[in-house]
């Protein structure tokens, strides 16, 4: 802060204040001002200097950017990508309004991005409930639940960046992950045979101070299981906050949101924020050159690219889509609120249930939905397990899809025609194209017409209404 440019904080040396046990009488004598001084601060009726905030920071042995802040930058970066939200179009939302709520209101500004985030979260299961008529109503989905707890949230956790980060740097300045175990918590590093494992990938053996692993594991999930046993040991805390504000309605939901976050946690000490963020636009979004250079695995990497949307560092939002050769999808992953985040993904026109003729080839496809949204794709196969002759191994098919006004900034676009969109839906039950010879189901809500005395090329013909 600079000595001619005061700010407003008034709501955060409150905070300040109440958090040090002090009345407002307490703080003016420390700090050698009037009682009614300190009011006027508080109200914002007094801008806190430069002199002050040194003050303040001298008096309380606190850290300057602790006292300061960021200005409200965070916040009001969040509270702007809220307001973004098609259900706030009518409204006269001025960008310096919006600023000066985060800055001076952030107990208000917090609240109101809490509930934003329950709005979502209980918008997206009434959309899962609305889709799923068949299901029991009062049969809890935990995979649903911990599915929507990220996709309310768009897969971003900058609580997790941060704490990432750190231990990165960590880790990097004692030598790599296995030296930071045993330096930080006498943990030594055991590569062990699959037999010996008995199923398990990683093991944390408490009794014998180790963190055992399958020898089966090429580098990159090696890394990335240490990473995960170490988002465990120091995030532990941060995976509460968090989870807090979830809505599960049993412990398996929360507790596969829990897996989730950890596994946000080991992705993001392998890559972390700021350095991924900048390989990206180096790279222009290369998965294959990026998961060289951090040492990661191809998924990894597509899968850390869906939670690059930390406020006021995003980038280009992805959604992620993985599936196997009988079109299950077992993990969806989005990073801006895409359509089919949901229920999409089981539409046979889509490239990523076709690249398993393809093994480990990189397909790109342009893609348009009824409505006229457009978006660009890539899509590639993944194999899992395996390791040694004999190995049980599964090949799955991943997928990240981006709105087509994002699409420039990706290698695979460079030097390339656009070619005309492939017109895929939803899912079927959800899509009202006419003429798809690939549909496998009607549509929700039109009525079947008669076959008596006409068959129409697609499977099913149904009314316009």
């Amino acid at each position: 802060m600079r000595k001619d440019s005061p700010v407003y904080m008034g709501p955060r040396l409150r905070r300040l204040r109440r958090d040090l046990g002090l009345t407002q009488a307490d703080m003016a004598t420390d700090l050698d001002i009037s009682a009614s001084y300190v009011a006027l601060l508080e109200r914002n009726q007094r801008p806190l200097t430069a002199d002050m905030l040194l003050r303040l920071a001298r008096t309380y042995k606190l850290d300057m950017a602790e006292v300061a802040g960021d200005g409200g930058a965070e916040q009001t970066a969040r509270l702007h990508a809220v307001l973004k939200d098609p259900m706030f179009a009518d409204l006269d939302l001025p960008t310096l309004a919006t600023g000066d709520v985060a800055v001076n209101y952030p107990g208000i500004t917090e609240a109101l991005l809490r509930l934003y985030t329950s709005y979502r979260e209980e918008h997206l299961a009434l959309a899962d409930r609305a889709v799923g008529q068949d299901a029991p109503e009062e049969v809890p989905d935990p995979v649903a639940e911990s599915r929507r707890f990220l996709a309310a949230r768009r897969n971003s956790f900058p609580l997790l960046d941060d704490a990432a980060e750190k231990l990165a740097a960590e880790a990097e300045a004692e030598g790599g992950l296995t030296a930071w175990l045993r330096v930080r918590h006498n943990l030594r590093v055991r590569r062990l045979p699959s037999d010996v494992m008995a199923g398990s990938l990683r093991r944390y053996d408490r009794h014998r101070d180790a963190v055992l692993l399958d020898d089966t594991l090429d580098t990159a999930s090696s890394q990335f299981q240490l990473a995960l046993q170490i988002a465990y040991l120091e995030m532990r805390k941060s995976f509460d906050a968090i989870l807090k504000d979830g809505q599960f309605a049993g412990e398996s939901g929360r507790r596969l949101a829990r897996r989730a976050l950890a596994s946000y946690g080991a992705a993001a000490i392998l890559m972390p924020y700021s350095a991924f963020a900048k390989a990206v636009e180096t790279r222009r979004y290369d998965v294959e050159a990026l998961a060289r250079q951090f040492g990661t695995s191809f998924e990894q990497t597509a899968h850390r690219l869906t939670t690059l949307q930390k406020p006021g560092q995003e980038r280009v939002p992805f959604f992620f889509l993985r599936v196997d050769p009988a079109g299950n999808a077992s993990k969806r992953l989005d990073g801006a609120g895409f359509p089919f985040a949901r229920h999409g993904g089981s539409c046979p026109l889509w490239s990523v249930h076709r690249v398993f003729e393809t093994p480990r080839e990189v397909v790109t496809q342009w893609l348009e939905l009824p409505d006229g949204q457009r978006f660009f794709s890539i899509a590639r196969t993944v194999t899992a397990g395996g390791g040694g002759w004999g190995a049980p191994r599964v090949e799955r098919a991943i997928a990240l899809c981006c709105a087509a006004e994002h699409a420039h900034r990706l290698v695979y676009t460079q030097d390339q025609p656009t070619p005309d969109p492939t017109p895929i839906g939803v899912t079927c039950r959800l899509c009202h194209r006419p003429q798809c010879l690939a549909r496998s189901a009607p549509p929700i809500g039109r009525d079947m017409l008669p076959d008596d005395y006409r068959r129409t090329r697609a499977p099913f013909g149904f009314a316009d209404g």
